[in-house]
C-alpha cells in the first residue's frame, strides 16, 4: 500500500508541475517552494529544531496558539515552518518566531530522506487538522521523533475506516506519539478502531480567535466609511459571487421594505481585478478598500452603502464592527471561518455547504448562526437580526457564550505534552 500511495503523491506532483508550466499561479508558486527549501533551511542554527506543519493559512491559525506557547516554555529551541498551500506560505512566510519557513517538499521518498536529514537536532513534530503525510510519518517514526497531531477531526466515512484503509488506519496508530481530537465522536470513533494514544482538547481555533479579538485595534479607514451611519452594519466575509450575489438582491430588498440603513463591508474570498470589478457591478454604490485609504481625509464617503476590502489580512479585524456577519463559501465547498465573527459575538448566517464544520452545527443549535439556501430564507433570517433588539441580543449572547465554553484547547495540548 505504501508503494500506492506513493505513485499516488508522484502524479499529484507532476499534475501541479504541468500546470505550472500551463501558467497556473499557485502552481507555479509551489513548484518555485519546492526548490528553495534547502535554502530555508540553512537559516537553522546549531540550536534544537521543533517542526509545525499547516495546510494553509487557515490551519496555520490553527497553529499558532499551540506553536507560540510552545516557544514561551522552550525559548531554548528554533521554529521551522512549513506550508502546503501558496496560501499560508506567501502571507506568512515571514512570520517573525520561525527561524526557517518553506513549503514541504512533496511527500515521496527522496525528498522525505534529504528534508529531514537536514533537521539535525529535531525534537517534535507538529501536524494541525487533517494533514497526513505518510512517508514522511514514517521516517519520523523510524527516527524516533515524537509526532503529535492536533485539532484534528474523524468522521466515519474517511478512509482510514474503511475495508481497504487498513493500512493508513494502522499508520495513525504506529506514527503518531498523540493525536488531540476536537470532539467527543471522533475520539470514540478511534478509540473502536484500535487507536489508544489520543485524547479529546478541542479546536486551537477558539483559541486564536479569542487573541485577535482581544488585541483587534480600531481601523480609520472603515470608521471614516461608518462616519455618520447610524443604521446596522454587515460585514460579509470570505465571499463568492454566488454569496454576492444573494446579499445584493437581499439587502436591495430589505431596504426596498423600509428596514433601516445598512453598509456593507464586504471581504471577497478572492482579490483578482476581475472579481472585484464584478462586485462592484452587484454594488454599484461601493468604494474599495485602497480608494478610501487614499482619499478618506479629503472626501465623504457617506453615500457610499459598500466597502470593498481589496487587500488581505484584514478581515478578522473587521468582524467588531458588525452588528450581523454573512461568511461565504456555503454554496461552493464549504463555509469559511465562522469563529472570526462568533468571538465578537455577532450572530452569522452562511449558506446549506456548512456540514464538515462542527462550530457551524454547534453554533445553529445554540441560535447564534443561521443557515440559508435562497434569497426568501437569508432575507428571514437576517431580518430579526436587524430590528428586533431582543432577538439580536439572544443570538449575540449565544455566540459569546459558545466561545467562552470552547476556549482552552490550547492549554490542554501544552499541559499533556509537558506532563
Amino acid at each position: 500500500m505504501r508503494i500506492i500511495y506513493t505513485i499516488g503523491i508522484w502524479f499529484y506532483t507532476l499534475g501541479i508541475r504541468v500546470a505550472a508550466l500551463f501558467g497556473h499561479t499557485k502552481a507555479r508558486q509551489m513548484v518555485r517552494g519546492w526548490h528553495r527549501w534547502r535554502d530555508e533551511l540553512a537559516n537553522l542554527d546549531e540550536r534544537p529544531v521543533v517542526w509545525f506543519h499547516a495546510a494553509s493559512l487557515g490551519e496555520f491559525e490553527q497553529t499558532r496558539p499551540v506553536l507560540e506557547r510552545y516557544l514561551e516554555l522552550h525559548p531554548e529551541q528554533q521554529v521551522l515552518l512549513t506550508f502546503f498551500s501558496p496560501s499560508g506560505y506567501e502571507v506568512r512566510k515571514n512570520y517573525p518566531k520561525a527561524q526557517a519557513v518553506c513549503y514541504l517538499p512533496p511527500d515521496l521518498p527522496y525528498n522525505v530522506f534529504w528534508f529531514t536529514i537536514r533537521l539535525i537536532d529535531l525534537r517534535a513534530v507538529f501536524f494541525v487538522k487533517y494533514d497526513f503525510w505518510f512517508n514522511y510519518l514514517i521516517k519520523l517514526r523510524e527516527a524516533n521523533i515524537p509526532v503529535y497531531l492536533f485539532s484534528a477531526i474523524f468522521r466515519p466515512e474517511q478512509y482510514f475506516f474503511k475495508p481497504w484503509g487498513r493500512w493508513y488506519l494502522q499508520r495513525l496508530k504506529d506514527c503518531y506519539t498523540h493525536i488531540f481530537v476536537q470532539n467527543e465522536e471522533s475520539l470514540q470513533l478511534l478509540r473502536s478502531h484500535g487507536v489508544e494514544r489520543c485524547s479529546r482538547a478541542g479546536d486551537t481555533r477558539f483559541d486564536r480567535v479569542h487573541q485577535i479579538a482581544e488585541a483587534a485595534e480600531r481601523n480609520e479607514v472603515v470608521e471614516a466609511f461608518l462616519k455618520g451611519h447610524d443604521g446596522k452594519v454587515l460585514v460579509c466575509g470570505s465571499t463568492w459571487p454566488p454569496d454576492e450575489t444573494l446579499i445584493s438582491d437581499c439587502v436591495s430588498a430589505l431596504m426596498r421594505d423600509c428596514v433601516s440603513a445598512i453598509k456593507i463591508i464586504l471581504a471577497p474570498h478572492v482579490i483578482s481585478e476581475e472579481h472585484l470589478k464584478q462586485i462592484e457591478q452587484f454594488f454599484p454604490d461601493s468604494v474599495r478598500y485602497s480608494v478610501l485609504k487614499d482619499l478618506k481625509d479629503s472626501k465623504d464617503f457617506k453615500d457610499h452603502k459598500v466597502l470593498i476590502i481589496d487587500n488581505i489580512g484584514l478581515l478578522s479585524k473587521l468582524y467588531r464592527y458588525a452588528d450581523v456577519a454573512y461568511i461565504g463559501g456555503g454554496f461552493g465547498v464549504g463555509i469559511h471561518n465562522i469563529l472570526e465573527a462568533v468571538t465578537f459575538g455577532k450572530p452569522v448566517l452562511f449558506g446549506p455547504n456548512y456540514h464538515k464544520f462542527q462550530e457551524a452545527h454547534d453554533i445553529i443549535a445554540r441560535g447564534g448562526g443561521f443557515t440559508h439556501s435562497d434569497h426568501d430564507l437569508l432575507a428571514k433570517n437576517l431580518l430579526p437580526l436587524l430590528t428586533d433588539g431582543d432577538a439580536y441580543r439572544r443570538a449575540s449572547e449565544a455566540c459569546l457564550e459558545y466561545m467562552n465554553a470552547n476556549l482552552g484547547s490550547t492549554d490542554i495540548i501544552i499541559d499533556t505534552l509537558e506532563k
